[in-house]
């Protein structure tokens, strides 16, 4: 995965294997899918699941034409003696590779498992569903790389990688996709969980096979009508909620009385100038160069917006690049240091295509009219988009899902990209709909205990009206790292 594409997009994306194979079994379908299904372990689980293969057209209006394979995975339930219901999860992005996170979605959802079959599909263009990556030619330091250092040239180097079709690489075609590994798997029915860019794709799936779903669960929400890609005012949105939040925490107010101050006067300084210091490699230990730009600066901390775990951490970062030590945010970096799980060339082709034509100058001009990253988060789409292949979306795409299916719809009140307001959209045209907005949450709302067993209710009863929500009032807000040590 290209760490520079990476780090350009970081401000702009919707997120949340090796097998060891035996008992074969093939099957092929009466629309000529070649179904293949195998006993199989995947990294971070220690019992059997499931893996299969479906080969699929790339292009669905020519069913005889060039197949591609769509990779999927099964978490078989503890307790299946009750048949019940699968749950498809859909991922985020665009761009992740459901099956990659099966090791977490097999502790997280643990609750969920006990009784429900979990189907992982890598949408096409991620994992092993012909993923569109570009090779690197060079290792990217991470530390070093900058965002702006993103040329044109290595956009066209990278599309001139990909094979196939980029057209067939959208939204429809992807639940084309899953519906097809539904039907080959035998179920009549699925219940379908879509977190971030994930309910995008499940809101196009009630409007396309509405029939084929029992229940669906939006989890931090992109609705149709909200574009991806413009997040300024969302993320400034969460920003001052964070700054709010220190002021009324007695101790976090004590230790950083001027922070808004403090984060504007290292964005000016970066403004000026990039910093570059050099540090131990956090992990190697050897010497490497650290290069902090305005826009490295910014999106890493957006990226700590996401989660209530690294959120606590944000002041004390903030408070000490404004000293001049930039230790801590190297830490941070160090933490996704692996990457971040995203094929961004389907991140790209999708975007660019199904949501940036959507944008117009004006919208971009008034979301940049924030006190936090301005226009950053716009960056990527400009550079990129203009150079990407073009396709069309369906008349139809754009049109707000009315699908009278059950629906829990979930949204963190401190989320950075898919604020409540979001939630507020498709819940104004679905019929039966509950929207959920918890107060101490950000990205991702299932994300913790009580997110889950929400989940799981529903479920359960199917009426997302009567659910025990209680748990959520003791979600705990958040406690501020006040000292490089820790809280004093």
């Amino acid at each position: 995965m290209n760490r520079k594409w990476q780090s350009l997009l970081a401000l702009s994306l919707l997120s949340f294997s090796s097998l060891l194979l035996a008992d074969d079994a093939e099957t092929q379908n009466n629309n000529n899918e070649v179904l293949t299904l195998e006993n199989c372990h995947l990294k971070g689980i220690k019992s059997q699941v499931q893996c299969g293969k479906l080969q699929v057209p790339e292009n669905y209006s020519l069913p005889n034409g060039e197949q591609i394979a769509v990779n999927f995975a099964v978490l078989p339930a503890i307790d299946n003696s009750q048949n019940k219901t699968p749950l498809m999860f859909l991922a985020g992005g665009p761009g992740q590779a459901a099956v990659e996170l099966a090791a977490h979605i097999f502790t997280t959802f643990s609750e969920i498992r006990k009784s429900h079959d979990i189907i992982l599909v890598d949408q096409r263009g991620t994992g092993k569903s012909h993923p569109l990556e570009c090779d690197e030619n060079t290792v990217s330091n991470v530390y070093e790389i900058i965002p702006e250092d993103f040329s044109a040239q290595e956009i066209k180097d990278c599309i001139a990688q990909f094979k196939g079709d980029l057209s067939q690489y959208n939204s429809e075609n992807a639940i084309r996709d899953f519906d097809a590994v539904r039907r080959a798997l035998n179920h009549n029915k699925i219940n379908i969980y879509g977190g971030s860019y994930g309910t995008r794709a499940a809101l196009v799936y009630m409007r396309m096979f509405p029939d084929a779903l029992n229940s669906v669960v939006l989890d931090s929400v992109g609705p149709i009508e909200v574009p991806i890609g413009a997040f300024g005012q969302s993320s400034a949105r969460s920003f001052n909620l964070l700054l709010e939040n220190c002021k009324q925490d007695e101790s976090c107010n004590k230790a950083y009385p001027a922070l808004a101050d403090e984060f504007k006067a290292v964005v000016a300084r970066l403004e000026q100038a990039s910093v570059k210091i050099e540090i131990a490699h956090p992990r190697l230990g050897s010497k490497t160069d650290f290069v902090l730009s305005r826009s490295k600066f910014i999106s890493n901390i957006l990226m700590q917006l996401y989660s209530m775990e690294t959120r606590p951490l944000v002041p004390l970062v903030i408070h000490q690049a404004f000293l001049g030590n930039y230790q801590p945010l190297v830490g941070l970096i160090a933490m996704s240091d692996g990457g971040i799980g995203m094929y961004v060339g389907l991140t790209l082709n999708i975007v660019c295509n199904e949501d940036f034509p959507k944008i117009s100058a004006e919208m971009f001009a008034a979301d940049a009219q924030n006190d936090f990253g301005g226009s950053e988060s716009h960056n990527a789409w400009l550079q990129a988009c203009p150079l990407w292949p073009k396709y069309s979306v369906s008349n139809e795409f754009y049109q707000s899902v009315t699908a009278n299916i059950p629906t829990l719809i979930l949204s963190g009140d401190l989320d950075p990209v898919t604020p409540p307001s979001n939630g507020d959209k498709s819940a104004a045209t679905l019929p039966n709909n509950h929207h959920i907005i918890s107060k101490n949450s950000a990205h991702i709302v299932a994300s913790t205990d009580c997110g889950v067993d929400i989940v799981n209710e529903f479920l359960e009863t199917l009426d997302p009206n009567n659910l025990d929500e209680s748990c959520l009032a003791e979600l705990k807000s958040v406690t501020f790292m006040t000292h490089l040590n820790g809280t004093l």
